[in-house]
């Protein structure tokens, strides 16, 4: 009976052990796939939540991180098929579904084809069907943890030694916060060790292994190392300026900032800020913000600022009231008296899309405010901007039902028809782009951002363009694996090279400056009274700001697990990159005159520290190893 419901099942259990093998139902993880004769992989999708509303991409990687396939998949295709040929390989193809997925992705290959499925951590990877089974390995003396979080749907994962049928039980128990798991330790042992994983109850499963390889098998004789050969990166630098880099920032909090923290904030080097503004508050007393306010600009020197008006208690959709005028009329004032130092661009309402119940909604309060806005001329002369419409997402819906009534671009559309004397901004927040892979997402989105506002006879575009709160994950649906190790530096020096790599956006800021005991996605840790120091994605940040130069240069790349921005400024030049894969990468940049005048090459790797690296240059190319999952900048002058 067991036998007949794996055979039945479409969740990760193996079909039958003759051609085809097939997975489902996967949101997110990676394949591996070393096939020993041709083979055909078919990737079949069907909705899961709102995909009418979300377009998605899937990568295929071969053996040296080549991107070999990219399907962009529209909204309008819920459902869809793509194959791609695999011919033989010592190397392991990769077969990346992002998360997170709004589609369930079916992947059928050849039997003989031997394939590992690397889950998400935390975050729930497929969903399955009770009773479905997995193989892992863990190998002499590691000392394996098993783990796994309740979704709602596997409740327990059960292991099985093979060699001698141990077991060992996992209940998955509901947590009030994202980021807590259920883990247990597995025994260690001078031998290899096969285990036998059991998925108790359907839905949404996350199950996952620290301490060895996070990888599983449909059965045991898949279990073999995944190989991954050295790549090739090559680079070519023109001379021609895109456009200007953007100014990087953080959301800073809504009060004076301890003077404790102050070189922990300096660290990081800001150019830009985000805000708050609650109306209740600044209503009551006008006068709340102009002390945190003036602190920013005149100590850290932040000219550029973007406040979103909201309510206290997170309270994200306004109503024209005397409330909200009167807290409106509060932040003009308050920004009026910054003396005109910079541009100040004001948000109505925190992500809209998201939080009104329909677009008529909140164009209303926009028009309200916006005229209230402009009514008086000190408030533009005092650097005043309005930016609309903050969105959640541009491109995607926001995560809410009738998602496809709520896309970002298209209530940008509406209100740039509609209103366009009224905007000077189109900001946008973005999230959910987990993937390191995916992160050229953003530069997509930058892109057809600037489509829609248009270009001017400069190339810049009419409106500017703020990209003003971003982060993996939104709200608190954070893993710790995500956000306090060395991958959340990945992911944001990833976010900032595509994000910049055109030369259009104005504005790009990190959400939040320091952790908040429910939203520990800062930049900066609170250790305690007085005391902070910047998590991994904050030292990156300061190795990136130590690099950053005013102007974009024209680069090509044929690589896609580097991504690499040329920057330039005077006589400066610096090429910022980042090697998101774990393999070594031979990179090698043309068109650069050699010898380069005070040239250096500095790498920031996973213990968190900058240091010099060799490199050569020759014959007008400048040509060094890169190693997996680091951080890196060269950086020479022309004079």
């Amino acid at each position: 009976m067991t036998r007949l419901i794996l055979l039945l099942s479409l969740g990760l259990a193996v079909s039958a052990q003759a051609a085809p093998m097939r997975w489902a139902d996967i949101r997110d993880g990676s394949l591996f796939l070393q096939p020993d004769r041709p083979d055909t992989l078919t990737v079949r999708w069907v909705p899961a939540w709102q995909a009418d509303a979300n377009e998605e991409r899937i990568y295929l990687l071969d053996g040296q991180g080549k991107l070999q396939g990219e399907r962009l998949i529209a909204a309008s295709e819920s459902r869809g098929t793509q194959s791609w040929p695999l011919v033989p390989s010592a190397a392991s193809y990769r077969l990346e579904i992002p998360g997170y997925s709004f589609r369930s992705y079916r992947i059928e290959h050849d039997a003989h084809t031997v394939a590992l499925f690397a889950p998400a951590k935390v975050h729930f990877s497929a969903e399955t069907r009770s009773g479905d089974e997995l193989y892992f390995k863990v190998a002499p003396g590691e000392r394996a943890v098993l783990a796994g979080k309740f979704h709602g749907g596997v409740s327990a994962l059960q292991a099985q030694r093979v060699g001698d049928n141990q077991r060992v039980a996992l209940a998955l128990k509901p947590y009030r916060a994202y980021w807590q798991f259920d883990k247990v330790e597995l025994p260690v042992s001078p031998q290899e060790q096969v285990w036998r994983l059991r998925l108790q109850g359907s839905g949404k499963a996350a199950f996952w292994l620290d301490g060895t390889a996070n990888l599983f098998a449909q059965n045991p004789q898949q279990l073999k190392p995944v190989r991954e050969d050295d790549g090739q990166t090559r680079l070519t630098l023109h001379k021609k300026v895109l456009g200007k880099t953007p100014n990087l920032g953080i959301a800073l909090p809504y009060v004076l900032p301890p003077p404790a923290s102050f070189a922990t904030l300096d660290a990081l080097n800001l150019q830009a800020a985000t805000f708050y503004s609650f109306v209740d508050i600044t209503a009551n007393d006008p006068q709340y913000e102009d002390a945190f306010r003036a602190l920013y600009q005149n100590r850290f020197g932040i000219t550029q600022d973007l406040t979103l008006l909201a309510g206290s208690k997170r309270q994200a959709d306004l109503r024209a009231d005397t409330m909200s005028n009167s807290g409106l009329d509060a932040w003009l004032a308050a920004t009026r008296k910054l003396g005109g130092k910079g541009t100040h661009y004001i948000g109505f309402a925190d992500e809209p899309n998201l939080n009104y119940a329909d677009y008529a909604s909140y164009q209303s309060i926009f028009n309200s405010m916006a005229r209230q806005v402009r009514s008086d001329p000190a408030n533009a002369k005092a650097g005043v901007r309005i930016a609309m419409p903050a969105t959640s997402r541009l491109i995607n819906g926001p995560f809410a039902d009738n998602a496809a009534d709520k896309r970002g671009i298209d209530w940008a559309k509406r209100l740039l028809a509609e209103s366009p004397d009224q905007i000077d901004a189109l900001a946008w927040h973005e999230w959910m782009i987990r993937d390191l892979l995916a992160t050229r997402v953003y530069r997509d989105s930058v892109r057809r951002a600037a489509d829609l506002v248009g270009l001017d006879a400069q190339g810049r575009p009419r409106k500017a363009l703020l990209l003003d709160q971003t982060n993996m994950s939104s709200g608190s649906s954070l893993s710790p694996y995500d956000q306090e190790t060395h991958f959340a530096a990945l992911w944001w020096t990833s976010v900032v090279i595509n994000s910049a790599q055109d030369g259009l956006l104005d504005m790009l800021s990190w959400f939040q400056a320091a952790d908040e005991p429910n939203y520990p996605k800062g930049m900066l840790r609170v250790l305690g009274e007085n005391r902070f120091e910047l998590k991994p994605v904050g030292l990156a940040q300061q190795f990136i700001q130590q690099h950053w130069l005013h102007n974009v240069l024209g680069l090509e790349n044929d690589a896609f697990e580097v991504d690499v921005l040329a920057m330039a400024e005077d006589a400066k030049r610096s090429l910022l990159g980042v090697n998101k894969g774990t393999r070594r990468q031979q990179v090698n940049v043309g068109a650069i005159p050699c010898p380069l005048a005070g040239a250096s090459l500095r790498y920031f790797g996973a213990d968190n520290r900058a240091r010099d690296a060799p490199f050569s240059c020759r014959d007008g190319r400048v040509s060094f190893d890169l190693p997996g999952e680091t951080l890196f900048a060269l950086s020479w002058s022309t004079s």
